[in-house]
């Protein structure tokens, strides 16, 4: 996967949820908007329900060669790409945040093919991160956002510029970024944009999450390939 995409659609089960949207339909409409990296993020209990869920949208990505990354979960990102009924196995990715399992504990688990990103939300844990084997640094919330209870503080563009330099690796912006503010958070470092309630809308279906993604695939991705 290279360069890094630019757009990084997060598909979160509790948006979702609330917004009466199924997360495969919303996988399904995503990648076919265009999209070449999918995360799928499930802060609750992983019943046997939801992870069928995430197995269907891994499946999906793998068919169509998008990268697949697991929230959080790196047992289940090594379950997610084998499929024992064909005896094949394909490279998952797992994000990773603060409190989560250790980057180097996960790499032992999916070995040094896989893709992981980890999560920073200041100067430290920026530092931190350039020294770990990670392929890119999510760093927020840029803006002020609402897809968590418990936001960290506010990064801001400015310390999104400065910090960016102390990392060589692709860092993705995530946290409030809208279509009329991305231009300015790509052009001060980051390297990608991750959205979730940006693609998701009011909600008016999946009809506005399909039309949604591709603006900002066609906004984001267009002349980057």
């Amino acid at each position: 996967m290279n360069p890094f995409p630019r757009f990084y659609p997060i598909v979160d089960t509790a948006l979702l949820d609330a917004r009466g949207l199924h997360p495969v339909g919303v996988a399904e409409a995503v990648i076919a908007a265009g999209a070449r990296i999918l995360q799928y993020r499930h802060k609750g209990e992983f019943t046997q329900a939801r992870f069928d869920e995430a197995k269907r949208v891994a499946r999906l990505c793998h068919a169509a060669q998008v990268q697949f990354v697991m929230n959080d979960r790196a047992d289940f990102a090594l379950l997610l790409a084998r499929d024992e009924s064909e005896a094949t196995h394909w490279v998952a990715g797992v994000h990773l945040g603060q409190t989560d399992l250790p980057v180097a504990a996960a790499r032992e688990v999916l070995g040094f093919v896989a893709l992981i990103g980890y999560s920073t939300h200041n100067e430290q844990q920026i530092r931190s991160a350039a020294r770990m084997h990670v392929d890119y640094v999510a760093l927020g919330p840029i803006f002020k956002t609402g897809s968590k209870e418990t936001p960290d503080p506010v990064v801001g563009i400015e310390n999104l510029g400065r910090w960016r330099r102390l990392i060589p690796r692709p860092v993705v912006a995530i946290g409030g970024i809208t279509l009329e503010t991305a231009g300015e958070v790509l052009a001060n470092g980051a390297g990608s944009v991750a959205v979730i309630s940006a693609i998701v809308g009011d909600s008016g279906g999946i009809g506005e999450v399909a039309r949604r993604a591709r603006e900002w695939v066609i906004a984001l991705e267009t002349g980057h390939d």
